[in-house]
């Protein structure tokens, strides 16, 4: 794959077989983040799990102290009182048979995440088709199927980020944007590591976070030392 000429000119910053510290990691990726628009810095953690065994599954949710510098839209299924509550905490989009309609037949998906509460599953599932391979199908463990639709929106709209394994063991997140400080990139990524350690499945043998990069939208990679976190 041919790179451009910033790409090229970011590769001569740092030594890409270093394994950095996470802070001397973050100050790299800021440095190679020379696109004109603002970049998104994304964490790629590649583990010991084996997805294909239920007890080696990492799925989940975390909400980043500073947020991914990404406005988000959210779309609740909801009626009655959890719709209002839904409306009233800043959800975009509030809704039920119309919205599901509006997504098959209109292929609208002017949204980023979806909330629903437990009684509009049965609904929702018939979206399973479109949502599910966009990463978009609301899910009890990432906490978006839940009564609490208010708790749920306002966190999305704070910062909460999903996270799981993808078919070769790897979590991809966003931490922020390239415009973030050291230290904002540092502790949201600290914080998404944290929760990783933290919900390490007892299934799994051997290291854990076997390796950690960092990069921005059209920046190269920068490992950081997995064994120091």
């Amino acid at each position: 794959m041919k790179h451009g000429k910033k790409y090229s000119e970011a590769l001569k910053l740092y030594d890409k077989l270093n394994l950095y510290d996470m802070q001397d990691a973050v100050a790299v990726v800021k440095k190679t983040a020379t696109a004109k628009f603002d970049e998104t810095i994304e964490a790629h953690i590649r583990t010991g799990c084996d997805g294909r065994h239920a007890d080696q599954q990492v799925r989940g949710a975390v909400v980043l102290p500073h947020g991914t510098g990404k406005s988000v839209r959210v779309l609740v299924f909801a009626k009655s009182a959890k719709a209002d509550e839904a409306k009233e905490a800043g959800a975009d989009y509030v809704g039920e048979m119309e919205l599901v309609q509006k997504i098959q037949k209109e292929n609208w998906f002017d949204f980023d995440v979806v909330v629903a509460t437990p009684d509009m599953m049965g609904v929702v599932g018939r979206l399973g088709r479109v949502l599910g391979p966009k990463g978009l199908m609301p899910n009890p463990k990432a906490g978006t199927v839940t009564m609490d639709v208010a708790k749920a929106v306002k966190e999305i709209k704070a910062g909460k980020i999903e996270y799981r394994l993808d078919k070769s063991n790897i979590i991809h997140c966003p931490i922020g944007k390239a415009s973030f400080t050291e230290e904002q990139l540092s502790e949201n990524l600290k914080t998404l590591l944290d929760q990783l350690i933290k919900v390490r499945p007892a299934a799994v043998k051997g290291q854990y976070l076997r390796s950690i990069t960092l990069a921005s939208t059209m920046g190269p990679g920068v490992k950081v030392n997995p064994t120091k976190i």
